[in-house]
């Protein structure tokens, strides 16, 4: 087939890789090649001290700006080459870049990883900066994976919703119906807060299948506690990040507790603020004949989804490689999707989800 190809990077909340899809969109979505490139350590730990306000981070920004936009450049390279693509059917790059700072209630977020030197390296046109453009236009700016959502899981005759659980987790709205619009937004914390709690206390980047959760039991009342931040009852559309959950926000609500919990406890709490927020969110749409579909990270945790499964009960729960997309690839080739929308002089985000005044096309466009 001649049809272009287009490459999909994306670096989640989580920073635990970079992952970068090839795929096709004509004449139907055909998913070619993925890869998934580390990200080492010194270049982790320094996203993870500028998501944080600290001293001299301009200088740290702009040198963490082009060793990121580096690795990104790595990253297509290896998927080229492992996957023996043609470089001249690739029409472009769709990068999100890395989140440093989402703060939708000052109008403002920031992605680095500078396209112009993804697309020097490289030679192919890239396209990067997608969220602003929603964000002038009035929106949140995120998520913006529903628009892909909705192009390729939407059905005639079930209600669905797609859930991606990342760092953050967001999700989808897809209403059987033709006339009811595409909603979703971030229903709080997916990953963040069970990763950097277990790096905290075992020096693990993550807890396998919720094995370490499943040795704890929930708190009820630090539950109740992180429950309460004004977030989760916000009516949409809204998004968050790291701004919000992070681990000392977690640490000043565990010591207001009466009596010091142990670490295991705290994870099995963080697992459940997870699931149940997840399904509140889900539950408040009051939708039937439903089929859930987790996509991202934490839908290999096998502990987190077995709890959502009892909190849905009795809607259908599964994941997205049941529709032919492997649950890890599903964020990036929603960028390559952006890319290929971009490039085509077309939208790609969905005002409903956003708040935004109206469908723009998103991004800019950096010549190859």
């Amino acid at each position: 087939m001649n049809a272009p190809l287009y490459i999909g990077l994306m670096s989640g909340t989580s920073l635990d890789s970079i992952d970068a899809v090839a795929v096709r969109f004509e004449p139907a979505f055909e998913l070619l090649a993925c890869h998934s490139e580390p990200i080492p350590a010194a270049i982790h730990a320094a996203t993870l001290a500028l998501f944080d306000p600290g001293d001299n981070e301009i200088e740290r920004l702009g040198r963490l700006d082009l060793e990121l936009a580096e690795l990104f450049a790595t990253a297509v390279e290896n998927l080229i080459r492992l996957n023996a693509l043609d470089r001249q059917q690739i029409a472009a790059i769709g990068s999100h870049g890395q989140t440093i700072r989402h703060r939708p209630e000052a109008h403002f977020t920031l992605q680095i990883g500078d396209p112009n030197l993804i697309a020097e390296r490289t030679g192919i046109t890239t396209i990067g900066d997608f969220r602003r453009r929603d964000m002038a236009a009035g929106g949140q700016g995120a998520p913006l994976v529903p628009a892909f959502h909705s192009a390729l899981f939407r059905h005639p005759d079930h209600n669905r919703v797609l859930v991606n659980i990342g760092g953050m987790a967001n999700m989808t709205i897809l209403e059987a119906a033709k006339d009811k619009p595409v909603l979703g937004y971030d229903t709080g914390p997916g990953n963040v807060l069970m990763d950097s709690w277990i790096m905290q206390h075992k020096s693990e980047s993550y807890d396998r299948d919720g094995r370490w959760a499943a040795t704890g039991k929930v708190l009820p009342a630090l539950l109740e506690k992180l429950r309460a931040l004004p977030y989760f009852s916000e009516a949409p559309p809204k998004s968050t990040g790291r701004e919000q959950f992070n681990l000392h926000w977690l640490e000043q609500t565990v010591q207001t507790l009466t009596e010091k919990p142990s670490s295991e406890d705290v994870q099995a709490t963080l697992l459940e603020l997870t699931a149940v927020s997840i399904a509140d969110a889900i539950k408040s749409h009051h939708l039937s004949d439903l089929q859930i579909f987790l996509c991202g990270g934490g839908s290999h945790n096998s502990l987190l989804k077995a709890r959502l499964t009892q909190l849905l009960k009795p809607h259908y729960l599964s994941t997205t490689a049941e529709l032919s997309l492997d649950p890890d690839w599903v964020e990036a080739a929603a960028f390559a999707w952006l890319a290929y929308r971009t490039l085509n002089r077309m939208s790609g985000n969905v005002p409903e989800v956003t708040g935004a005044a109206g469908y723009r096309p998103l991004g800019a466009i950096y010549w190859g």
